[in-house]
């Protein structure tokens, strides 16, 4: 199978325009979820398709409701710099962030008909940050605590690394990433599926003079539309492995080198290992995102992640 087919694949399946099917693709590529035409059919068709879930309105409300929550609690730095970010950003990026972790409900339910409760509520980030799945109900069971601590990260389609910062890697017992299929504009289109902009602002435009309704309906009509969202459950990892020192891959080039595969611990100083090792003169960089903010914590490519179901049965659903 050639890449130009599995994104027509994927865009037909998803419903998603051909270019977001290309990021897809390309991405997992450059993760090294696969290498050749041969390891390509084999993602898409045993470990991308099957380990997609759609996020409806409904689910997009209460996790658009549930990041409204915390919103004024929460810190407008972007994780890792002092970036501000205002008001609207902050809650979008909340927003996405949440539909990872109900996307893993979602995932939980349509593979194993595992129910599970999201911990959503005010409290002490201490109380919230080991797990993010805080109740389950398996068959023929009342609901309750999970036995292992789940923490959950949602990275953007175009994601290729799953960074865990510092000590939170410990705090948890199994990492998930979680790719979900939100353009920027996703809580705009919501606006618009909800008649924000139809009912309040356009109107109020009219009504002060600054619009005709030939130009609201304009403006109206270039707003992006809702749409069910997928997410794709990429996998895991899990926090007691014997993770080797400097697990790494990459490319040479004339005077760079590129990494494109870790797996385990990062730490101050391995990249000047690294270029020692490689004898390179130049930088070292890792594929697409160049560098990290910090250099203490763990880290891998999605490639390196688990994702069969016999991994997530014997680590994740079992152990539950």
């Amino acid at each position: 199978m050639h890449k130009i087919s599995a994104q027509k694949i994927i865009a037909t399946t998803l419903q998603i325009p051909q270019d977001s099917a290309e990021i897809i693709v390309n991405k997992a590529s450059a993760g090294q979820e696969f290498f050749d035409n041969v390891s390509l059919e084999t993602w898409l068709n045993e470990r991308f398709l099957p380990n997609i879930v759609l996020i409806d309105e409904v689910g997009y409300a209460k996790m658009c409701i549930d990041a409204l929550k915390i919103l004024k609690s929460t810190a407008a730095t972007d994780y890792g710099s002092s970036r501000q970010r205002d008001l609207g950003q902050l809650w979008g990026d909340m927003t996405r962030g949440y539909l990872a972790e109900y996307a893993f409900i979602l995932f939980l339910q349509k593979k194993w008909n595992i129910q599970a409760e999201l911990g959503h509520e005010k409290g002490e980030l201490k109380d919230y940050l080991p797990s993010d799945i805080h109740k389950i109900q398996k068959k023929l069971e009342t609901l309750r605590e999970p036995k292992i601590k789940i923490g959950i990260k949602g990275v953007k389609w175009n994601g290729i690394w799953f960074d865990i910062q510092g000590a939170q890697f410990h705090h948890s017992d199994i990492h998930v990433l979680v790719k979900v299929g939100t353009s920027r504009d996703h809580l705009f289109a919501y606006f618009k599926h909800i008649s924000v902009f139809k009912d309040k602002v356009l109107k109020k435009g009219i009504e002060l003079g600054v619009l005709n309704q030939k130009d609201a309906d304009i403006l109206f009509d270039n707003l992006p539309l809702f749409q069910s969202i997928p997410a794709y459950i990429a996998g895991f990892v899990i926090s007691n492995n014997q993770y080797k020192n400097l697990d790494y891959s990459g490319k040479k080039g004339r005077k760079n080198f590129t990494i494109n595969t870790w797996n385990g611990e990062i730490k101050s100083g391995d990249l000047d290992s690294i270029k020692k090792i490689e004898k390179i003169n130049g930088k070292i960089e890792f594929e697409g995102i160049k560098k990290f903010a910090h250099d203490k914590g763990y880290l891998f490519n999605v490639g390196n992640l688990l994702w069969e179901k016999k991994d997530w049965e014997k680590f994740v659903i079992n152990p539950l």
